[in-house]
């Protein structure tokens, strides 16, 4: 305030001074004045911009608002269970573990990709690469259907895309960086952060929304704080393919957009004929980002247990304030959007879904149904 009422007092003056040359008078003292209280000036608004990087250093390190609807908890323990499709098969044979599984198979191989890249990498061969692509081939197709429009998107980022979609600053230890040109640039976690920032810095207009993107991208992670954990196999690796959707819609309509979402990424497992449970998240284990989260969690029968495959997300406006998503309404008025995201779904998990639910006493694999058209008629995976 004390620096608006000075530069008010500034802008009179220099009228003033102003008008006291126009009438040849002296102005020595006004102009005098004038220089100290532009000196002033100067030391508040430093004073001020300190203080305005402080509450900013502060502020965009503050997560999301939970949802009411979302159960109260510190960590996952406090997660609701919302859900449950299918009976998980009972084998009359001890399950192998999807990595022993694709090794026997000759269509996984951790031990070539540490040599080549280091841990948490894999080579994908023969039909267990034709698998994989079968997989998400479906998957692109199964999302198109429900009125998803399919994108490329680069796989390299500009810091400003990072903080619209909320993983900068906070997560940057999470991420594998680089530079371009002297750039910083980050190489994607996910594909919700270049289709969440296509519209980065735009007004859309509102009788477009709600609008769909769904696209087939690595993603890569540094997964910092994970070691010792799911050192082998697909469930956490550095660098795997992932189908992401993103939402963009006015903020009445966002929470049913979020179960139309996590349907869409249910029926992919129902037409895989995967069983799976449906979580909604404590307010402790969501995510930075989000207001209300739905974990799907697949079977893997090795494990005895369901890990999650995908994770739907409204973020509500936050991403959208950050980034400067806007939409015109019917009356003319700028609104910010609510924007949604969601695995539709990681790739590799299904596949290890698939060899341990599928997995036959002879080592062999069926391939579910829906994909024997994706694989070329191919029914079943042998060794050779």
């Amino acid at each position: 305030m004390k620096t608006e009422e000075l530069k008010k007092n500034r802008n009179a003056a220099s009228e003033a001074i102003a008008v006291a040359k126009r009438n040849k008078e002296d102005a020595t003292e006004q102009i005098a004045a004038m220089k100290n209280v532009g000196a002033e000036i100067k030391a508040l608004d430093s004073e001020l911009a300190e203080v305005k990087a402080k509450v900013d250093y502060i502020l965009v390190r503050l997560p999301n608002f939970p949802d009411d609807s979302a159960p109260v908890g510190p960590d996952e323990s406090f997660s609701r269970e919302e859900r449950k499709w299918s009976t998980p098969r009972e084998f009359d044979f001890e399950p192998l573990a999807h990595w022993d599984i694709g090794e026997k198979l000759g269509i996984l191989d951790f031990e070539r990709a540490a040599k080549v890249s280091g841990s948490r990498f894999v080579y994908y061969k023969g039909a267990g690469a034709r698998l994989e692509r079968a997989i998400y081939n479906f998957m692109l197709d199964q999302h198109a259907k429900e009125g998803y429009e399919e994108m490329i998107t680069p796989y390299l980022v500009n810091g400003e895309s990072m903080f619209g979609t909320g993983q900068f600053p906070k997560f940057t230890e999470d991420v594998y960086t680089m530079t371009n040109e002297g750039e910083p640039m980050t190489l994607i976690p996910t594909a919700e952060v270049p289709l969440t920032n296509f519209y980065r810095d735009e007004i859309l207009d509102g009788a477009q929304l709600p609008i769909y993107f769904t696209a087939l991208s690595p993603a890569f992670r540094s997964e910092a704080g994970s070691a010792g954990r799911d050192t082998r196999g697909l469930i956490r690796m550095h660098q795997f393919n992932k189908v992401e959707m993103v939402k963009f819609t006015k903020p009445e309509e966002s929470f049913n957009e979020l179960e139309k979402m996590t349907a869409d990424a249910e029926n992919i497992l129902k037409a895989l004929n995967l069983p799976y449970h449906v979580i909604t998240l404590a307010t402790g284990d969501a995510s930075f980002t989000s207001a209300k989260t739905y974990d799907i969690e697949v079977w893997l029968p090795a494990q005895n247990t369901y890990r999650e495959i995908s994770s739907c997300s409204d973020c509500t406006d936050f991403q959208a304030r950050r980034a400067q998503i806007r939409y015109r309404d019917e009356d003319g008025h700028v609104n910010l959007v609510h924007t949604l995201n969601g695995s539709g779904l990681a790739v590799g998990r299904t596949v290890a879904a698939i060899l341990e639910n599928y997995q036959n006493e002879d080592g062999s694999v069926t391939i579910p149904e829906q994909l024997v058209p994706y694989m070329g008629g191919m029914t079943k995976i042998e060794a050779k």
